[in-house]
């Protein structure tokens, strides 16, 4: 299984919006995955190149490399936080990465769909520096939508020029951008027509805002450009222009080619260069990507037809390229926006509650579980301080961490361990078979990315369970001890698997359950933050994530918990959040409601 998962801008640090889309559901999906018995690749990294880090740098008056640097280890600091086990979470400014989108490149080249086109850019005429699409916004002339980028149209989707906008404006200063010829080069869309729609039209069940925007793509295939007039980038490896000190790469276009690159490097670290083909080039192997819905365009149509001109398989046809026959995605994975008082978070306007803020006031599980299930799984979704709080008291600490604490309080207190079920009834066995049948339900749900639907079902268990307590009473069962060791041994065993259907959505605090419950050693491993020299570019340091995942004890199974395992007092597992948070979040954070 390869999780490729969205690459963040290394432009600032990321905030709740950008990981309820890439972060949490590409985590808990890849964490079914292990515990299913699948060899997952989860690779990412920081997005550095482009206009949007150049923008940055001149505002904190530092290189664009520098700005780079600050921003990817504050970024990769803020996703171990959350516990997102990457097996490789690198940057774009490595030397692999540049190396990689070069062969690429070439392989397209060869195979005749990079095309030189003269054509307009656009120039700050304050500055006299080239502005990229994406920075200028004004009216589209297909929809009339009001906010359209130079790029694309959000609104209808559309591919556009930015000169074709009316009113353009620069996002940067507000100018009026000034529009000057220039030569690039162009990948040949429309030469991917044939070969993309009879791709398309195999991916039905995709999720429905997936499909729903790619059924417009085939309809407006134009030359897109893949070089900018920039001076921060990966160079064009071609005669004529590999020594302009002003063309480099577009940023989407080396962007995308991430996932491959990152693929690549971490099997050069692994010690076996080739390891990277299981999972590119082996037929049965499947690739999932995992974005917000404003990265649609790009891995639907943008990265399938650079795999497809690589292996020589668009309209074309070609030679295939040096990495081989290398997979197209298997599932596009796409996050609605999680917007705040009906608005998409922005740091401009301060409606922006950042990732770091949010795990030293509430910690790691709080968020990944609001994120699975009441997120922008399908469609947009408000954050309001109120449902988290709500979220918080009453599912996870007054449903699972009461259930985990009051079953391993009782046990502790009257048998100091785990007890025998001496004299078990039937409603003990309804319960654990309804437990036992969960994990083929839950993880139905996981596969298909479902993350609503499966941590609901998972809860599910964790109220049957509380609702067999209260109606056993084992408090009441002094004068039978052997009917109460049963009901506790039920109860302990019912926390045990429920623990183990949440650690996909809760890992921090499952290593702490099964620590309650006698377990030793790693139950859900996280990943680590290590600073690494750059592979290619002597005395670089990079700052990069990674874990010893095959570690972990976690296993998609329900396992017979060990009569006679030594319990301690266990502490609780949630804190109860103020009510009155709820009303106007913490002082740090804006209004929400």
């Amino acid at each position: 299984m390869l999780t490729a998962v969205a690459w963040p801008y290394a432009n600032g640090p990321r905030h709740i919006g950008h990981v309820s889309g890439f972060g949490v559901p590409s985590d808990v999906f890849s964490r079914y995955q292990r515990m299913a018995g699948n060899r997952v690749l989860m690779v990412s990294g920081t997005d550095e190149h482009g206009t949007p880090i150049t923008v940055q740098a001149d505002k904190e008056g530092l290189t664009s490399q520098q700005t780079a640097d600050k921003y990817t280890r504050q970024i990769g600091q803020d996703l171990q936080g959350l516990g997102l086990t990457y097996d490789l979470f690198t940057r774009t400014s490595t030397g692999n990465h540049a190396e990689v989108t070069q062969q690429i490149f070439l392989a397209l080249h060869r195979n005749g769909y990079v095309v030189p086109k003269t054509t307009t850019g656009a120039i700050s005429p304050s500055t006299g520096r080239t502005l990229p699409d994406r920075y200028i916004e004004g009216t589209c002339p297909i929809c009339g939508y009001d906010g359209a980028r130079g790029d694309q149209c959000d609104n209808c989707g559309n591919q556009l020029d930015a000169a074709e906008l009316l009113n353009p404006k620069s996002r940067i200063n507000g100018e009026t951008p000034k529009f000057v010829e220039t030569e690039h080069l162009f990948l040949d869309l429309p030469a991917f027509t044939e070969s993309l729609g009879k791709w398309l039209s195999t991916k039905a069940d995709w999720r429905p805002n997936v499909v729903n925007f790619t059924k417009n793509l085939l309809d407006d295939m134009r030359p897109r450009p893949i070089t900018r007039d920039l001076d921060w980038g990966v160079k064009i490896p071609l005669d004529g222009w590999r020594d302009q000190p002003l063309k480099r790469f577009y940023v989407w276009f080396d962007a995308v080619i991430g996932y491959f690159s990152a693929s690549v490097e971490w099997a050069r670290r692994s010690g076996n260069p080739d390891a990277w083909q299981e999972f590119w080039t082996n037929p049965d192997a499947r690739g999932y990507y995992f974005m917000g819905k404003d990265n649609i365009t790009f891995h639907a149509q943008i990265w399938p037809a650079l795999l497809l001109g690589h292996n020589g398989a668009g309209d074309k046809g070609g030679q295939v390229g040096p990495y081989g026959k290398l997979n197209l995605p298997d599932e596009i994975v796409s996050s609605e926006f999680l917007t705040m008082s009906g608005s998409k978070f922005s740091t401009s306007r301060g409606t922006v509650i950042y990732v770091n803020d949010f795990l030293r006031e509430f910690g790691p599980d709080t968020l990944r579980y609001f994120i699975a299930v009441a997120g922008p799984e399908t469609q947009d979704t408000d954050f309001t301080w109120d449902e988290f709080v709500r979220r918080t008291n009453f599912e996870l600490a007054n449903e699972w961490g009461n259930l985990v604490n009051r079953s391993i309080s009782m046990a502790h207190k009257n048998n100091g361990a785990i007890p025998a079920p001496v004299k078990p009834a039937p409603a003990d066995e309804e319960l654990k078979a309804l437990s036992r049948k969960a994990f083929e339900t839950v993880g139905g749900h996981l596969q298909r990315s479902r993350f609503k639907l499966a941590a609901t079902e998972a809860m599910r268990v964790v109220s049957a369970a509380n609702r067999y307590l209260s109606d056993q009473e084992p408090w009441k069962l002094k004068d039978d001890p052997e009917r109460r060791d049963a009901v506790l041994h039920t109860a302990l065993q019912v926390v045990s698997d429920a623990n183990t259907l949440l650690t996909p959505f809760l890992p921090h605090s499952a290593q702490k359950v099964h620590e309650a419950l006698g377990g030793t050693g790693v139950w859900a491993a996280q990943p680590e933050l290590q600073d690494v020299e750059d592979l290619d570019i002597p005395g670089r340091i990079n700052p990069i994530l990674t874990g010893d995942y095959a570690a972990e004890q976690a296993r998609w199974e329900s396992i017979p918990i060990e009569v006679g395992r030594p319990l301690a007092k266990p502490t609780p597992l949630f804190a109860k959040l103020d009510p009155k948070l709820g009303e106007t979040g913490p002082e740090w954070a804006p209004i929400a409601q």
